[in-house]
């Protein structure tokens, strides 16, 4: 029967998959983002949030040629609940074959932030403090405008995130932002 694993069998999933710290960094980080915008726009299920954000990249190691369709099948045979598996999926809606499509906040959140995550790092990374703690806006929207920056981090999946969200651009990356400063620590 379909299931919705805890935090620690996500994590379990995930690492059978996944080997690269940087992979595992960014579910992470994209699982806290999560966790970070749950708390405002669905408090009681921030723990499923966490796991939709921790599992969204399954298959992006070992089949990035296949992503978000080797993914669903991964999951499928894991025997994750449908629910997780078109959450997780939606998030390459239009950029790769996967046909679920983000409806639901949470999703339209991981679709605009999963991209959103990398260009912040990436960001960060340059600046003295190599930190988010110190990022203003300005800072991120600098680069934003500058497309071989983080030439992999797509600026039209941003906006089309924000969009899909009906948010200002500024305003979600101030969010996402904020959510990584949160997870600094951890």
């Amino acid at each position: 029967m379909p299931f919705i694993p805890s935090r620690d069998k996500a994590w379990e999933l995930l690492t059978q998959y996944n080997k690269e710290p940087f992979h595992l960094q960014h579910a992470q980080t994209v699982e806290g983002v999560m966790r970070y915008f749950a708390a405002e726009h669905d408090p009681d299920r921030i723990e499923y949030w966490g796991v939709v954000g921790l599992l969204h990249d399954i298959d992006f190691e070992l089949y990035p040629e296949q992503h978000c369709v080797k993914g669903e099948e991964l999951l499928t045979k894991a025997d994750i609940d449908p629910t997780i598996i078109h959450a997780t999926m939606s998030h390459g809606y239009g950029v790769t074959e996967t046909t679920h499509e983000p409806e639901h906040i949470m999703e339209k959140i991981l679709f605009a932030t999963d991209e959103l995550t990398g260009l912040i790092g990436a960001v960060a990374i340059m600046r003295p403090s190599k930190s988010v703690q110190d990022l203003e806006l300005k800072s991120v929207k600098k680069k934003f405008k500058t497309p071989a920056f983080a030439a992999g981090c797509s600026r039209e999946i941003i906006q089309n995130g924000a969009d899909k969200l009906g948010w200002a651009l500024d305003d979600l990356i101030t969010q996402t932002i904020l959510a990584m400063r949160s997870l600094a620590d951890a």
